[in-house]
């Protein structure tokens, strides 16, 4: 399989420049700590200003109010938040958008796209106790009743779940996968419950679907469900190696940085070569990465092409997170493995995005299955 050459769009480099500084200043690492003890874990000050930049239009055809570009001009936004551990409910809110291009009716379009463009926010309730990242492999079922929908089942791993206004629930109807819209005011007291998850930069939540009935117009397309799962697995394979290249990135200069002070038997430690070649090979890790997250973005929606390069540019992501952030740990002794280092932050992060649609493991398996069919 042939991949055309790729570069950055005049729109990438915009949005890179103007991400980078943004999300420098917006949040700095005191703010990062300072957010995981709050109770919504992100600022909605910061949220309005991303708002405002018109970030969370940039992939809404311009019909709907949004800027009418690509998943690929906001791969750089995401890129930098990752660098910068900015917490937002920003990606399952442009993930749902592209469920909604993908399934949605043109009412639902005209109804929601509008909303999430202004910034409304939007969260994705996929996964299962099942654990399988297998989007397929659906739990939770929808039965009719009474012209409405009936759901019952759990879904797990709900972020920023009690900040949305609408959530993106798969289910099972008519032992089919299907994919629904739950609006926040159908949601019982009680239904969300707050999960503990490695990353603490991040909410996430589960939600009890039993008792909730929505109305049959919440139905995204049922023809189009498979379509959509497709869409959203993809689209969150490639915005999570976004944030894991930008995390990348962030821990080897936090690593590099204390290399070239911290002193040991009077040289820098960064002069001993049993920390030199690792930090090189982070490097060149990283470097890959990025060459197969631009190369995912430029080629995402090239039917099989698109496929490849995502699960790619996951699984190399993956790789290169979790080396560079362990490495970080190491070389900063025994305060590494404390909560004040913030290599720890990385780490978590790393740990996180693998466990979510798929690890390096799990993509080459499915690489595999593709390039040698």
């Amino acid at each position: 399989m042939e991949f055309a050459g790729i570069g950055y769009s005049e729109e990438q480099i915009q949005l890179l420049d103007i991400a980078s500084e943004f999300c420098r200043e917006k949040s700095p690492i005191a703010k990062v700590r300072a957010l995981l003890e709050s109770e919504s874990g992100f600022d909605a000050t910061v949220w309005q200003e991303i708002v405002e930049l018109g970030w969370t239009a940039i992939a809404v055809p311009e019909s709907h109010g949004g800027v009418g570009l690509s998943l690929a001009e906001v791969v750089p936004v995401v890129e930098q938040m990752g660098r910068n551990l900015l917490a937002s409910p920003f990606v399952p809110s442009i993930i749902a958008q592209q469920a909604l291009l993908v399934a949605g009716s043109t009412e639902q379009q005209a109804e929601w796209l509008p909303r999430l463009a202004a910034g409304e926010v939007a969260a994705l309730a996929l996964g299962e106790s099942n654990g399988d990242w297998d989007l397929g492999n659906i739990a939770a079922s929808a039965t009719r009743a009474d012209g409405a929908l009936k759901l019952s089942g759990t879904k797990h791993f709900v972020l920023w779940a009690d900040s949305a206004e609408v959530i993106v629930v798969s289910a099972l109807l008519d032992g089919k996968p299907a994919l629904l819209l739950l609006d926040k005011s159908v949601i019982p007291a009680g239904a969300l419950r707050r999960e503990i998850i490695v990353d603490e930069t991040k909410r996430s939540f589960a939600l009890n679907l039993d008792g909730i009935s929505v109305p049959e117009t919440a139905l995204l397309d049922p023809a189009k469900a498979g379509a959509a799962l497709a869409q959203i697995e993809l689209a969150a394979n490639l915005l999570q190696a976004a944030e894991m290249c930008g995390g990348s990135q962030a821990v080897i200069d936090y690593t590099l940085d204390y290399l070239r002070t911290r002193k040991q038997f009077g040289k820098l430690i960064g002069e001993y070569q049993a920390l030199k070649h690792p930090m090189v090979d982070a490097y060149v890790g990283y470097e890959k990465a990025r060459t197969h997250l631009y190369s995912a973005a430029h080629s995402f929606s090239d039917q099989g092409r698109g496929e490849v390069a995502v699960r790619m540019a996951k699984a190399a992501a993956d790789g290169a997170y979790s080396y560079a952030a362990d490495r970080a740990i190491q070389f900063h002794g025994g305060f590494g493995f404390t909560h004040d280092c913030d290599a720890g932050l990385h780490r978590r992060a790393a740990i996180f995005h693998a466990s979510q649609y798929g690890d390096a493991a799990w993509h080459r398996k499915k690489l595999a299955d593709l390039l040698l069919a």
